[in-house]
């Protein structure tokens, strides 16, 4: 890390006690004891909503894909790739990027197949959602931007998608922050029904499971996108401008097949590819991930907020974060405390 990175970084950190989360997005409080050398990050405040778009999307062909994706930040500062979910898009880190960018970080923030300027190269390409051809679009990334190990963050398909590159690449994967914690799906696992009240809040999986779902998500994916933002985070005054820049990567020619392919998939209800099955074989054995992590759960999680269903899966440096009074696009409704997670995780590295 160099000297002018190393300057910003020093700025950007604080002890806990200055942790200005505790009061405006919720006590923030790891899980195990942190070493005296290793303090928590301490963001300036940033009122969530204060950028509302990154400039020109870059695009570049990797893997099947050409990707697109913003790029905030100095070219030589340490890499963190910042990655969406459903029915989210880059704009989830609008505000993260420009603080990540303050203390010298390069972000890359890509969509992901099936989202806005994001297109298949070919129209013969299976329009496959199943999670390791997700995180093989990001490996793809990086190497056709030369990048050759990352801070990977994420959130929802992004967590999941980060969660595989720590376990399968980390050679490629300087450290995790991973929202929701342990995300990697075990098809198999997967087959087991949850109580009533938990399968109550995966509706829409069920819904996709059939063709009147996908014909509903063609015809009403912006209001039914809308209704998920405001169900997975009821706390979160966002409006309808905020909303709708993210809704216009739903007009991806692919964003339907994808999202249906990637609910169905998950429920052992559609095939994946054949190219793809040693990867998910390791998948499907829960790996540990040893890179430096950080779990953060939100209001969203429930009962798993605690973290203790999931902590045991990270056998390197850890911690994990409680935002209460957050919903599930955790970055964009807290910018402050998602930034500081990535800088911290950062210093485990150290």
């Amino acid at each position: 890390m160099s000297e002018h990175v190393n300057h910003h970084r020093r700025r950007f950190l604080g002890t806990a006690a200055t942790s200005i989360a505790a009061a405006s997005l919720g006590v923030i409080r790891p899980a195990r004891a942190q070493s005296s050398k290793t303090q928590q990050a301490n963001v300036a405040p940033t009122k969530p909503g204060s950028h509302t778009s990154f400039g020109p999307i870059k695009q570049i062909d990797a893997g099947l894909l050409n990707v697109g994706y913003a790029e905030v930040g100095p070219t030589d500062g340490p890499v963190v790739i910042l990655l969406h979910g459903w029915p989210y898009d880059i704009h989830s880190y609008v505000d993260v990027a420009p603080l990540l960018a303050s203390a010298g970080y390069r972000a890359i923030v890509p969509y992901l197949r099936g989202y806005g300027t994001t297109r298949f190269l070919s129209s013969e390409t299976f329009r496959n959602a199943q999670q390791s051809a997700v995180a093989l679009d990001i490996i793809a990334l990086m190497d056709a931007l030369q990048i050759k190990k990352a801070i990977v963050a994420g959130f929802d398909w992004g967590s999941r998608t980060a969660a595989i590159i720590a376990a399968l690449w980390p050679e490629r994967c300087k450290a995790l922050v991973a929202v929701s914690g342990y995300l990697i799906t075990n098809l198999k696992a997967n087959l087991q029904p949850l109580p009533p009240a938990a399968e109550l809040g995966w509706w829409y999986q069920y819904y996709f499971s059939t063709e009147r779902g996908a014909l509903g998500y063609t015809k009403y994916r912006h209001d039914f996108n809308k209704l998920i933002w405001k169900n997975a985070s009821p706390k979160w005054d966002f409006d309808d401008a905020t909303f709708d820049r993210t809704a216009s990567s739903f007009d991806n020619p692919d964003h339907v097949s994808i999202v249906i392919h990637n609910y169905r998939w998950r429920l052992s209800l559609a095939k994946g590819e054949p190219r793809y099955d040693a990867l998910e074989e390791k998948l499907s054995r829960a790996p540990l991930i040893a890179v430096p992590a950080i779990t953060i759960a939100s209001d969203f999680d429930g009962g798993a907020a605690d973290g203790k269903s999931y902590a045991n899966k990270f056998s390197g440096k850890y911690s994990h974060r409680i935002l209460n009074g957050i919903g599930h696009n955790v970055p964009q409704e807290a910018p402050d405390a998602f930034a500081k997670a990535v800088v911290e995780v950062d210093g485990y590295t150290a």
